[in-house]
């Protein structure tokens, strides 16, 4: 298959009645199958998992990529994902939810349909089928019918008990006129473990992620019309406009006001201890930006490292479960969302690391800290300490917080000025005493008025995970904290 440009990428959505249907087996199997076949397969995941898109990354070799309607606006979700086809010969995106699920009382948005329809691509229906035979064509109809816009082109029967159940299942589908394009038995070994937030995360299973990964493509390839797939996916429409580019992007821009202190930040006490060591400051060249990974911080979209590599920085990913200080010359720090609770004791234990990172907050640098990284600045995580650069205790809780957020920044701060709208989302089971600084830094709009999160200094702590193709000055002004703090 010659590539083709990319906004005429051959490209389907594989999407589900409901959530447990199988969207990540087929859809992560498929895009294995696919580039076993020697095709360059750009993934993507709809909504703001984090975890599918590591899956989808060591079933690809490619950059897993979300695509957001809700946090980023319809606009960008076609840009967003020309972006991440370039020079690939098929797509492959998965879905959240139930195919017609989006974002509470918003009626389509950020839905996977939403979605298929900004994106013009067919969606492939997996149906879980365990517990039926003729009603799967009921349901069926119904999800073809419901939108004329979204284009079914075909189902896949999922958890299927023997030949006998998978006859009367197509002897059903017959009457729809949607068709077959695959079969999957009941694979208990396709399995992925989970936790509260979902899936483990890649990053934590090794070998066995990389198993899991290959029984998912070997499923889908025994069961699956793979070529009825691809021709299915080269019949999508032609997206029209540009794919985003974040050096573009950034380019028209204008420069970010120079951040300034928060109204609720204090001078270092020289009481307090020894004073830190002073930044390295190189003004002309690239600022060195450390972003956190490893298996304890697996939670980040890759276009805020494209923005940061674009606005100047010179981007250095570290393990805060391995590395015992920050790379030399770190000039400002992303702390993305992961399970810091699942990793406490390691993190409690590398005192150097928390040393470093202490030592670089109170010198002022840009610090950006999103649920995960909010905890790890905290005094204590459980009881075990963690950084203590912000004088707040974390802990598991029983309650989930789940959902989309519509935020406003109420304090000037490394990322925006006090007043910048920015949508974002929250998915944590922990919880953070207080739960906002003098200086917070959102003001939640939506589902309930509150305010929540840190600004202190160059610090910028909050549960709110963000977008920033949706504000991409934010990393620009990051960028330029780091040159100027």
């Amino acid at each position: 298959m010659t590539a083709p440009p990319g906004s005429a990428v051959p490209r389907l959505v594989v999407a589900a009645p409901s959530s447990g249907s199988g969207k990540t087996t087929v859809a992560t199997g498929l895009m294995a199958a696919l580039t076993a076949r020697g095709l360059a397969v750009s993934p993507h995941k709809v909504g703001p998992d984090y975890i599918d898109p590591g899956y989808h990354a060591l079933a690809t070799g490619r950059l897993g990529r979300n695509l957001d309607a809700y946090m980023c606006g319809p606009g960008l979700v076609g840009p967003l994902f020309v972006n991440g086809a370039r020079g690939c010969d098929i797509a492959v995106v998965e879905g959240v939810m139930g195919l017609y699920d989006g974002a509470a009382g918003e009626g389509e948005l950020a839905s996977t349909a939403h979605v298929a329809k900004l994106l013009r691509a067919p969606v492939v229906l997996v149906v879980d089928a365990s517990s039926q035979s003729r009603s799967v064509a009921a349901l069926v109809h119904g999800f073809v019918s419901w939108d004329p816009e979204v284009r079914i082109g075909g189902v896949i029967l999922n958890k299927v008990a023997s030949d006998r159940h998978e006859a009367l299942l197509r002897e059903a589908m017959d009457s729809v006129g949607v068709p077959v394009l695959g079969v999957l038995r009941r694979a208990p070994r396709v399995g992925v473990p989970s936790r509260h937030l979902g899936l483990v995360p890649v990053a934590e299973r090794g070998s066995e992620a990389v198993g899991a990964v290959a029984a998912m493509a070997a499923q889908v390839a025994d069961g699956c019309d793979v070529e009825a797939l691809v021709g299915l996916a080269r019949s999508a429409g032609v997206l029209s406009g540009a794919g985003w580019d974040a050096g573009e992007v950034l380019a028209s821009s204008p420069l970010p006001p120079r951040p300034v202190p928060s109204p609720g930040a204090a001078p270092p006490d020289p009481a307090a201890g020894p004073r830190p060591r002073p930044r390295p400051r190189t003004p002309d060249g690239p600022r060195r930006v450390a972003v956190a990974g490893g298996a304890a911080f697996t939670f980040s979209y890759a276009e805020h490292t494209e923005l940061l590599a674009a606005a100047g920085a010179e981007v250095v990913v570290f393990d805060p479960l391995r590395d015992e200080e920050l790379p030399e010359g770190t000039g400002g720090l992303v702390i993305g969302g992961g399970f810091p609770e699942v990793y406490a004791s390691e993190l409690s234990a590398n005192e150097g690391l928390r040393k470093s990172v202490a030592e670089l907050a109170l010198s002022g640098a840009p610090v950006a800290a999103e649920c995960a990284g909010l905890l790890y600045l905290c005094r204590e995580l459980d009881g075990l300490p963690m950084c203590g650069v912000l004088d707040a205790s974390a802990r598991m809780s029983d309650r989930l917080t789940l959902g989309y957020r519509d935020a406003v920044a109420v304090s000037d701060s490394a990322l925006a000025v006090a007043g910048t709208r920015m949508r974002g989302h929250e998915f944590h089971r922990t919880t953070v005493e207080p739960g906002a600084g003098a200086a917070p830094a959102w003001g939640m709009r939506t589902p309930e008025r509150r305010v929540e999160g840190f600004v202190e200094r160059g610090v910028h702590a909050s549960y709110l995970h963000t977008h920033w193709a949706a504000e991409p000055g934010v990393a620009r002004r990051f960028v330029e904290g780091c040159r100027t703090s």
